[in-house]
Formats: C-alpha cells, sequence, structure tokens
C-alpha cells in the first residue's frame, strides 16, 4: 500500500478500509492495539485527522473549578476524594466559587469547567444555585460546563427527580455543556472491582443522550492503564460511538490515562508513553463520527501531548489553572499554561494554532489562514 508506511502485515487490511473511509470493526479495533507498529497505527490515524480536521490543533482558555472533595462514593482508583472531617478534605463555599469563575473570566476565560465529589451535605438547590449564581456573574460568552454523569444522577437521587428533569434544571440555570468525566470503562467487570458505587454504563449513556436531545453538548472520556483489557477498551470506543450514532451530542473523546499514586491501586504500573499514544491514535481510527480527539496534557505531559498531534489528535485541551484531581494522583505536570504555552507547543509541531471555545467556535486562528 503506497500511501502508509507499514511495518505491521495486519494493518494492510485496516489501512485500505481508512482510505475507503470504511467503518472499523472490533477486530479492527483489537488488532490496532495489540499491533507494534506504533508508527503504523499513527500514520492511519494521522490520516483520518487531517481529512477531519486539516492542519488545525484546537485549544482553549479555561478554569476549573472543584468546588469540594469530599464524596460520598470513595472508589479504589480516586485519590482526589475525601470524607468530611478527614485531612484534605475542603469544600468551597458558592461566594467562593463564584469568585473563582470571574477570575477566570477576567483571565479570558471562554470556559468554567466545574466537577466536583459527591458531597453528602450539599442540597439539589446548592447545586442549581451553584450554576445560577456562576453564569449570572459571568459574560454570557463564556461557557458554563458543569458535572458529570455520576453529578447529574447523584442529583437525581437527593432531589427525587429524573436524571432528564434534573438536566433541565440546570439548563434553565445556565447550564451550557457537559464534561465526559465518569464514564471510566464500560465493563461490569471492572466496574464492579474497582468503582462499584458509581454510576452505570447505561445510566452514564442514558444521561449523554438526554442532554443531547436537550440540545446541551458533551464531550465523552475512558480511563485506560487500570485493570481493563484492549477488549474492553475497544468494546468502551464502540459504545461511544453507537451513542453518537444515536444522539449526536459528542463533541470531543479524551482517554484519561489512570494515575495510581495515592489510591488503592497504586501498586499498578501507570500507563506508557507507547499506550498512550497508541490509545489516543486508536480512538480517532474507531470514533469516525466523534469531531474531536484530545490528549489532557495534565494527564500525559506536555511532551507527549506535543506528540499526539501526530498520532491523531486535534485538541490539547486549555489553560486549565488549578485542576486537583489529578495531581492529587500524583501528576507533576504544571496546574496551568499559558495561552502563549499553548501556542508555541502547537507552533513546534508544524500545526495552525486554533483557540476555540467548548462548542468549538473560533475565537482566533493563529500563524495562518486554515482555508476553510
Amino acid at each position: 500500500m503506497s500511501h502508509f508506511y507499514l511495518n505491521d502485515p495486519a494493518l494492510e487490511s485496516i489501512g485500505e478500509k481508512v482510505l475507503a473511509g470504511e467503518r472499523l470493526s472490533r477486530e479492527d479495533g483489537i488488532a490496532l492495539y495489540k499491533s507494534r507498529d506504533l508508527v503504523g497505527v499513527g500514520q492511519l490515524a494521522d490520516f483520518v485527522r487531517r481529512q477531519q480536521n486539516g492542519d488545525r490543533v484546537h485549544f482553549m482558555v479555561n478554569r476549573h473549578i472543584n468546588p469540594t472533595n469530599v464524596c460520598r462514593n470513595r472508589c479504589k482508583f480516586c485519590a482526589f476524594a475525601r470524607s468530611e472531617g478527614e485531612e484534605g478534605a475542603y469544600a468551597m463555599t458558592l461566594d467562593a466559587i463564584v469568585e473563582a469563575a470571574i477570575e477566570g473570566a477576567n483571565d479570558g476565560a471562554y470556559e468554567v469547567h466545574i466537577v466536583s465529589g459527591l458531597h453528602p451535605e450539599w442540597s439539589y438547590e446548592f447545586y442549581v444555585d451553584m450554576v445560577r449564581r456562576v453564569r449570572n456573574a459571568i459574560p454570557k460568552h463564556v461557557i458554563v460546563q458543569a458535572f458529570t454523569a455520576v453529578e447529574i444522577e447523584h442529583m437525581a437521587i437527593i432531589a427525587d427527580k429524573s436524571t432528564l428533569e434534573v438536566l433541565r434544571d440546570l439548563q434553565e440555570a445556565g447550564l451550557d455543556a457537559l464534561p465526559g468525566g465518569g464514564a471510566e470503562i464500560f465493563s461490569d467487570r471492572t466496574r464492579a472491582a474497582a468503582w462499584d458505587k458509581k454510576t452505570t454504563s447505561d445510566v452514564w449513556l442514558r444521561i449523554h443522550g438526554e442532554a443531547h436531545s436537550l440540545g446541551i453538548k458533551t464531550n465523552c472520556t475512558m480511563l485506560y492503564g487500570h485493570i481493563e483489557t484492549v477488549e474492553e477498551r475497544v468494546d468502551h470506543l464502540i459504545t461511544l460511538r453507537e451513542q453518537q450514532d444515536k444522539s449526536g451530542g459528542f463533541l470531543a473523546f479524551i482517554p484519561l490515562a489512570f494515575h495510581p499514586a495515592n489510591t488503592e491501586l497504586e501498586d499498578l504500573p501507570g500507563t506508557t508513553g507507547f499506550d498512550d499514544l497508541k490509545t489516543l491514535a486508536v480512538a480517532r481510527l474507531m470514533l469516525d463520527n466523534i469531531p474531536h480527539i484530545k490528549a489532557f496534557w495534565i494527564m500525559i505531559g506536555l511532551k507527549m501531548a506535543q506528540l499526539s498531534t501526530a498520532f491523531g489528535v486535534d485538541d490539547i485541551d486549555g489553560t486549565v489553572v488549578e485542576e486537583k484531581i489529578t495531581h492529587m494522583a500524583g501528576a507533576t505536570t504544571p496546574e496551568a499554561l499559558s495561552k502563549d504555552d499553548l501556542v508555541n507547543m502547537i507552533r513546534e509541531t508544524g500545526h495552525t494554532p486554533v483557540e476555540r471555545d467548548t462548542l468549538y467556535d473560533y475565537v482566533k486562528v493563529y500563524d495562518a489562514d486554515v482555508g476553510e
């Protein structure tokens, strides 16, 4: 095959499908994961990325707010959660949350990103007020992306409402988009072993489908590098692809590399650079109907995020500011980057830096006209 230089014969038929624009099968996904020809898999993913996004690599100015680490679930893989009264536990007031959102907006953020623990004392009204007060305190162009499906289910339980009613209430209060966290791996086996109290796969998918039905765009994720199998990873990607076929509201897929430090699974080795790049590339190839693949630099590091733009990635997230969840699990990356840092990171890869908002509307295209 002249278009790609592949060192693994098992990739030849997959390359032909990629060139023809055909959807890849479960068997194709497993073969991609099991191939040792990382550069070959990367070539295939880069081809698809360029077809979908040209030479553009996206980033954004955003502000992360993690209002509390007090959580009733205490999943084994989580280093962030604490119990009330435990050393290191904290809970922000509504005033403090609003102040952080205003600070982010004043710094040029186009997104306020709110994800938290499931605080056993917080009322349903507290969550709705949080969204309403943040929305009213910041300019209309700043998007409020808040609450994982796990938090939405928690609110439904404490309010004795359906998750659809919760989403409607939050949307009325000013919620614009949902982050993709809480999906982990869509596998009953891994759920029972590592996050048995957390939202089930069916509920996570239903909540995102309901959000899409209301016009609320969402992201989707996969936590990898813990106790899951390659087959379970591929099944997870196919499940997301099927949900996107049904409801069409996923904007971006973000693989989340598991950080074992300070968790009950800290004897696990963590992911390798090889696995990080492979996972991003396989995602680009399998998720043909999700427009963007994001490398979360907080999780995989700045150098790997740069390299990933040759392996199917067209987004390296944003300035972030004050991310706590991954850092409590031992991340050694910075807690924030400047806009100039991100632009220069992308420039070094030879791609066109594009500043965007949550919905992938363009704020500024750097260096060159994208020509589209």
